[in-house]
């Protein structure tokens, strides 16, 4: 008996990773899924090594991810995959306080986010 599967969200020639609770802001996240957002996955895993922002690896860990899901679950070809998605969201904020001068406190907000980067097979152009 069971649970009926749920129908599938995304099309055929497409495969999906998230990576949840990155400790980064949405806004820095963003930048770095912008640099892929587009481009062929060698490219995109090229341009992530070689970024100098802290979060990158990360990024690179969950393009990997469905790199594989690509491979493994839905028999696509690996060299044909560009990045066609590459969205961000915003996870919780942890709120913590700074002791300041003259008895006061101020707020010190440690944000996490969310990525979820959707990996699509293109045919190649003759």
């Amino acid at each position: 008996m069971g649970k009926a599967a749920r129908p599938r969200t995304l099309a055929d020639t497409e495969a999906k990773a998230v990576a949840r609770n990155l400790r980064v802001s949405p806004q820095k996240l963003n930048l770095v899924a912008g640099l892929i957002r587009g481009k062929k996955v060698s490219v995109a895993l090229a341009d992530l090594q070689f970024s100098r922002k802290r979060i990158a690896g990360d990024v690179k860990k969950c393009l990997e991810s469905a790199i594989a899901n690509a491979e493994n679950n839905h028999e696509l070809d690996v060299d044909d995959l560009i990045v066609a998605e590459a969205h961000v969201g915003k996870g919780l904020v942890m709120k913590r306080f700074a002791a300041r001068a003259r008895g006061r406190a101020s707020r010190i907000e440690k944000p996490f986010s969310h990525i979820t980067i959707v990996v699509r097979e293109v045919e190649e152009k003759a």
